[in-house]
């Protein structure tokens, strides 16, 4: 399920974009400690297509979509 999230991002003096902090849907907040890979993808499960950037968040790894101009995420589905 393809869930809209607030990015902060990061450009540099080059206009390269890079993704700092995901702002969730209720309010919380998840800092990017690293940024393993960017490239143009397509979501599978959620659909959409635009750059797919490979985060480390919390430990883990996630997949964090840009499709301009907004940010998304790919969120299990609740049963």
């Amino acid at each position: 399920m393809k869930v809209y999230v607030g990015v902060e991002t990061y450009t540099d003096e080059d206009g390269h974009v890079r993704p700092q902090t995901v702002h969730w849907t209720d309010g919380r907040r998840f800092e990017i400690q690293k940024v393993l890979d960017e490239r143009r993808a397509a979501c599978i499960q959620a659909g959409g297509r635009g750059l797919r950037y490979t985060c480390l968040i919390n430990g883990r790894t996630a997949f964090l979509f840009f499709e301009g101009p907004r940010w998304f995420v790919n969120a299990a589905k609740k049963a």
